[in-house]
């Protein structure tokens, strides 16, 4: 399909849900059904987010393209992908969930008096050193303000993101997703560091090699994501083998355990290495490895959906943020 007839499909199917698709039977759950797909990329997939059964997940998808009078998404070689009728009809049914979010938003502060609530994102570092001052500036300031925080990695949060469950992030867009579906404003670097446990024989060298690294077992964030990819990259560079026996997880928590109770290594953020190992609890038993070898990684920012206005509550904390980030 070329551009034009992509550019056309959108087009209608945006006219179509704008005149007249829920006098026609389109219903919400239709429109969960769509951004499900658009999210998962298998409708069998989509049907468990939604906890429904993969034929009745087909059997909506069936009304909708009725009603729609159009296909809405296509098979291809790992799943299935939206047409241009079904991303129109998807990115107008985020706006709508995120207004209904919004409405009821606003109807409990009208109801509980409160200062307002914002849902934030972060990968670790950034929340340490930017977001946590951020909050304690603003719960001073605002007792009745609700903040909800989510840690993980940037290819979950942004996902969060477009789903509208943050009304921001602090990250970066991964490589796999189209950059203009977000607003990036840069904030600052995220410096990575590897750790081990107190008494781990690389301790006894002054500076660590990468030739050294492969024979140890590695705890890594899960594949795809950022930091876990430029380890990876660090290795290449070196010309040494990736680690053979590898533990994925995007817990910080298990990663620390499991690096204090054998020789594993683990990458992490250097702001994290430090508040751990500066502590006197068990945690604190684990130690920054010296490396001759830099772990790039590219800058973190803080991103909102483009199109989507913050509101007053979450917009305070974004700008003590920035603030933070430029003093």
């Amino acid at each position: 399909m070329n551009l034009d007839s992509k550019a056309s499909g959108a087009a209608l199917a945006g006219e179509l849900l704008e005149t007249g698709l829920f006098r026609s039977g389109l219903k919400i759950n239709h429109l969960r059904l769509i951004l499900a797909i658009d999210d998962h990329r298998r409708i069998s997939a989509a049907a468990d987010s939604l906890g429904i059964s993969q034929p009745a997940a087909s059997r909506m998808l069936a009304e909708i393209e009725a009603i729609v009078k159009a296909p809405i998404c296509e098979r291809v070689a790992r799943g299935v992908e939206l047409t241009p009728y079904g991303a129109a009809l998807a990115r107008r049914a985020r706006t709508i969930f995120l207004e209904l979010r919004e409405a009821a938003r606003e109807i409990n502060e009208l109801k509980t008096g409160s200062g307002g609530s914002v849902s934030l994102g972060s990968v670790t570092g950034p929340a340490l050193n930017l977001a946590v001052p951020a909050i304690r500036q603003v719960s001073t300031a605002y007792p009745g303000i609700e903040i909800n925080v989510q840690i993980d990695n940037s290819n979950v949060l942004t996902r969060e993101l477009l789903a509208a469950r943050h009304d921001f992030i602090v990250g970066r867009i991964p490589d796999d997703l189209n950059p203009r579906l977000f607003n990036l404003v840069e904030i600052g670097f995220e410096e990575v560091c590897l750790i081990v446990r107190e008494g781990h024989p690389l301790l006894d060298k002054a500076s660590v090699s990468a030739d050294d690294l492969p024979g140890y077992d590695w705890v890594f964030q899960p594949p795809g994501t950022l930091l876990r990819r430029a380890v990876e990259d660090s290795f290449i560079s070196a010309g040494v083998r990736l680690p053979a026996t590898v533990i994925n997880t995007s817990s910080i928590i298990l990663t620390l355990s499991i690096v204090r109770n054998t020789n594993a290594i683990a990458p992490v953020a250097l702001d994290v290495a430090r508040l751990v190992a500066g502590n006197r609890t068990q945690a604190g038993e684990i130690r920054l490895l010296p490396t001759e070898f830099p772990i790039r990684i590219k800058p973190y920012g803080l991103i909102t959906a483009e199109g989507r206005a913050l509101p007053p509550s979450a917009k305070l904390l974004y700008d003590l943020i920035l603030k933070q980030s430029r003093a």
